[in-house]
């Protein structure tokens, strides 16, 4: 068992005098480690970790009372006690070292039973200190943590793997000196029926590692807690006594292991091993608290997906309904989907924006519901009144997806993928930068793939036709009923409408044997 030892720093210009002192607490277990003044003193509280200073008052160049006092206006060493070694008892000093911040008073010549006594009470003293201020630290820590990982989360992009290595980041020491915290910590994912991933992460040369170890370990750990599920910590004459095989196996991997925190759930087990220090149930209720917040986000993450799922799985129906009075019985919704992105991602939208409209393009006819199948399939031209009808799917299909924050998108689109920029599209006759950008770029999408497919009015044209309609014009269609921008953006990425389309067919064609 790794044993870090108290350390005492024995500060005194006399050899003697500290000959003296290591002599008296050396054989009781403690490390002793000397100066002889006060800048050396100072200099090693710097370099080393240091639980107690027995400090000489009066010694050249800088006296104990000047010593204790820079020890006392630095945080990072003011919880270190001070015991000033005195040959005076006089009242004034007693005073000046009380007023420097010393802890305690010994004078010489030194009686061994009041050095043990006093040093065994600031010791405890100075473990309940650090105790509170690994609390406090670790309260403000994963507060911290806590709101980083709410502020940061992404329920459909969440990644539970990233965020226990986050978890481990957060508890692991990254030195041995801090034995606040556990030197390695093992993570299992995974359950009887899919199998077990074993990772164990230590800190090595100032990064983060990670080893994979067998899942045998598994059925070790299962016994570690009561039940399956929960919380246990054990010391190292708990583990030596109830969990020798445990035991064994985890020092093939982590030589020696000691002091173990392990949480146990259905999805995971982490065990944090190896503090410098007992552990306590405050530590393991530390550990459970930041797994249960990556539970949790994990579990609300699994949530939000499934009712992502039945979100886009309704749009789809509702946008596959629009299509039941059409001839193309294909993918036309999704290439439009598809096309439109690509249009997006070439003008440099963002990648949201992207995603959106891939997504809720899909329903740009969804008002063709309430059309008659004769109109919609009517092999001679329309009548005014019927064209007249025909413009109206779009003002049906913005009230059908409704004012949802959700369909806002869809709803402009639905609205004004009929809008040209020249002012001569349907319904309201915009024109130019009026018409918003998802109308423009699925203007030219949803053209593009009318073009490709062949209508009762229509042959089917193939991509070099249809790009040399859109780009040139034809009786029909000019480039002017495109955004230049949008029209520039296509001229650009043609080829990859093309594939799109392909693809498509490919997709919808018969499988053969």
């Amino acid at each position: 068992m790794k044993h870090l030892k108290p350390r005492i720093l024995c500060v005194d210009d006399e050899p003697m005098n500290l000959s003296l002192l290591e002599a008296m607490l050396a054989p009781r277990g403690y490390e002793v480690t000397m100066a002889s003044n006060g800048l050396e003193a100072l200099e090693k509280i710097q370099r080393e970790c240091v639980d107690i200073l027995l400090l000489d008052v009066m010694m050249p160049e800088m006296d104990g009372f000047e010593v204790c006092r820079r020890i006392k206006s630095d945080d990072q060493y003011r919880n270190i006690p001070v015991v000033m070694i005195t040959a005076y008892a006089a009242r004034e000093n007693r005073i000046k070292g009380i007023e420097a911040g010393a802890e305690d008073f010994i004078s010489k010549p030194f009686d061994s039973m009041e050095v043990m006594a006093r040093i065994n009470m600031l010791l405890r003293v100075k473990a309940l200190n650090d105790q509170l201020y690994s609390a406090y630290h670790n309260i403000t820590s994963l507060t911290s943590f806590g709101e980083q990982l709410f502020t940061g989360f992404d329920p459909l992009h969440f990644d539970f793997m990233a965020s226990i290595s986050a978890i481990v980041r957060q508890i692991i020491a990254v030195s041995p000196e801090m034995i606040e915290h556990p030197q390695r910590i093992l993570v299992v994912l995974g359950s009887a029926s899919e199998g077990y991933d074993c990772y164990l992460f230590g800190h090595e040369a100032g990064r983060l590692s990670m080893t994979s170890l067998p899942p045998d370990i598994v059925h070790h750990l299962n016994r570690l807690v009561v039940g399956g599920t929960g919380v246990v910590w054990l010391n190292q004459t708990d583990l030596m006594e109830q969990h020798s095989e445990l035991l064994s196996m985890l020092n093939e991997h982590v030589d020696p292991v000691f002091n173990l925190i392990c949480h146990q759930s259905s999805r995971i087990t982490l065990c944090a091993m190896n503090y410098g220090r007992q552990v306590t149930l405050y530590d393991a209720e530390v550990l459970n608290s930041v797994v249960a917040q990556s539970l949790f986000l994990k579990s609300l993450s699994h949530q939000v997906r499934e009712t992502e799922d039945a979100f886009t799985y309704t749009v789809h129906a509702l946008a596959r309904a629009s299509e039941i009075n059409d001839e193309d019985t294909g993918n036309h919704i999704l290439r439009v989907g598809e096309y439109s992105a690509l249009l997006a991602r070439q003008l440099g939208m963002p990648e949201q924006f992207v995603s959106l409209i891939r997504h809720q393009s899909i329903m740009h006819d969804v008002g063709k519901i309430h059309l008659s199948p004769d109109i919609l399939k009517k092999p001679a031209p329309l009548d005014s009144e019927e064209f007249n009808r025909i413009k109206q799917h779009t003002i049906l299909g913005g009230a059908i997806i409704g004012d949802h924050v959700r369909l806002s998108l869809a709803k402009s689109i639905a609205l004004s993928h009929h809008e040209r920029y020249d002012g001569s599209g349907y319904p309201y006759g915009l024109s130019g930068d009026r018409i918003p950008i998802e109308g423009r770029i699925l203007n030219l999408a949803d053209q593009y793939d009318a073009l490709r497919n062949r209508r009762c009015y229509k042959p089917a044209f193939d991509h070099d036709t249809t790009f040399r309609i859109i780009t040139e014009g034809d009786d029909r269609t000019i480039p002017q009923h495109f955004d230049p921008r949008v029209l520039a953006a296509f001229t650009d990425i043609h080829e990859r409408f093309a594939e799109v389309f392909e693809e498509s067919l490919l997709e919808t064609a018969p499988h053969t044997r």
